[in-house]
């Protein structure tokens, strides 16, 4: 048998009221519902520069809500409360397999089920001025977590901190230019985000030991491990994302998710 907590049944990431994902049946492509998302921010030595704040001395911690989960494929809803601040952000994600708890780095990578692809969508105004200091409101409105295309496991991914991920976003409306370039980020036909895991200030296996002192991971808890350089609000001009834009987050060995962008329904139920 196998030395992972198997997902029960039924244990699948279902749509919350508000959320588009009603129309499309009610139920995630992801296929599974994380009891936690864990996020690490500022994660990234070229990200931590472009945002002129210094490299962190240890992980800065955020979550988001299940409630934030959606498939590939599935559309961001652009929140009616942020008006030109919703931003992207590559992210390698890492899904725990079986209870983990006080694991040392070197005992980290035996707790991983698998790896996906993630998109830590941002409202950053909601970030970074309505938050009280905080980062989960910003980070935390619906659909503002995109997992997949498919969890690969972990055995077909060795070595983590060192795979290429990009972003990629398209304008539906006016495609300027197709640029194809593996593991980065392309919003409106040009590649924004590049780079490859291997600039992240703290591994994964540091990330795990970090977040299992004495808490349990439980399994299919999700943690996003945090974005390279290249972000919208860090562009001169900014970018935001609008209705009408596709993105697509790419990592090597893992694959593609996108997702299309369209204004937040408004019906509430």
């Amino acid at each position: 048998g196998s030395r992972f907590c198997r997902f029960p049944a039924g244990f699948v990431t279902r749509s919350y009221p508000g959320s588009p994902l009603r129309k499309s049946g009610g139920m995630s492509s992801l296929g599974f519902t994380p009891p936690a998302i864990y996020c690490i921010g500022l994660n990234y030595k070229k990200h931590a520069k472009e945002s002129n704040m210094p490299e962190p001395a240890f992980p800065v911690v955020f979550t988001k809500p299940p409630s934030s989960v959606i498939g590939d494929g599935e559309p961001i809803a652009i929140p009616r409360v942020c008006v030109d601040e919703v931003d992207y952000e590559c992210e390698l994600a890492v899904v725990i397999g079986k209870l983990c708890k006080n694991v040392s780095e070197d005992q980290a990578l035996d707790y991983v089920q698998g790896y996906m692809c993630a998109n830590d969508v941002s409202a950053r105004f909601q970030q970074l001025k309505h938050g009280g200091g905080q980062w989960c409101r910003g980070k935390g409105f619906d659909t503002f977590c995109p997992l997949g295309p498919r969890l690969v496991p972990a055995s077909q991914i060795p070595d983590p901190n060192n795979l290429s991920i990009s972003t990629t976003a398209w304008d539906l409306i006016q495609v300027v230019q197709r640029l194809h370039l593996a593991g980065s980020r392309v919003v409106n036909g040009q590649v924004l985000q590049q780079s490859n895991t291997k600039d992240m200030i703290f591994s994964v296996q540091q990330i795990i030991a970090f977040l299992s002192q004495s808490t349990t991971l439980l399994p299919g808890t999700v943690i996003l491990t945090g974005t390279p350089e290249g972000v919208g609000f860090a562009r001169k001009p900014q970018i935001t994302l609008k209705p009408g834009d596709k993105v697509t987050i790419a990592i090597e060995k893992i694959g593609e998710l996108t997702n299309p962008v369209i204004a937040e329904p408004t019906s509430s139920l």
